[in-house]
């Protein structure tokens, strides 16, 4: 697997998105995590971020191996954040990432992530914020490889989550 592409997702890659994200559900949900469940996320989120442009895919050697909305307009959510963030410039946010199967533990989150910064880095944008469950380790690990430094905590419908920022401009605050 050498040839990988960042694109915005197409309606034609639904169903490989689906069944990313449907198999991400299953192993949240074996492994005992309750991040992801049946009704989050559905089809129906994928449909809103590719039409709203926030949908992205990696493509290797012409299969969709990976899935995540990288939105440039805030997350609501942050604005309640139980800590202080790094700084308060625009930011770029990825939700609903998930791997393939097959492709686990072959660093396709980890490219996701630097192809997310070179993007925001192209549209000027100086800061990178996330959030996961306590219980996901693998993101966790991920998070702190990335640079990525703990704010806080910020809530959803779903629960509480751990929020992170990086600071992609050194001289941006």
């Amino acid at each position: 697997m050498n040839d990988y592409c960042f694109r915005e997702a197409r309606t034609t890659d639904l169903l490989a998105i689906e069944k990313i994200l449907k198999d991400a559900v299953r192993l949240m949900l074996a492994e005992g995590k309750r991040q992801w469940d049946e009704n989050y996320p559905r089809a129906e989120h994928v449909i809103a971020d590719i039409r709203n442009h926030n949908g992205y895919v990696i493509e290797a050697d012409g299969n969709v191996v990976s899935y995540g909305a990288v939105v440039f307009t805030g997350e609501p959510a942050y604005n309640d954040l139980q800590g202080e963030w790094l700084s308060d410039i625009p930011y770029v946010v990825v939700h609903r990432l998930a791997v393939a199967q097959s492709c686990q533990r072959l660093g396709i989150a980890e490219r996701f992530f630097y192809y997310t910064e070179q993007l925001a880095v192209e549209k000027g944008i100086g800061s990178f914020r996330v959030d996961t469950n306590f219980d996901n380790t693998r993101m966790l690990s991920l998070f702190e490889k990335l640079g990525f430094s703990y704010c806080g905590k910020i809530s959803y419908q779903q629960g509480e989550r751990l929020a992170y920022e990086k600071i992609l401009f050194p001289n941006f605050k």
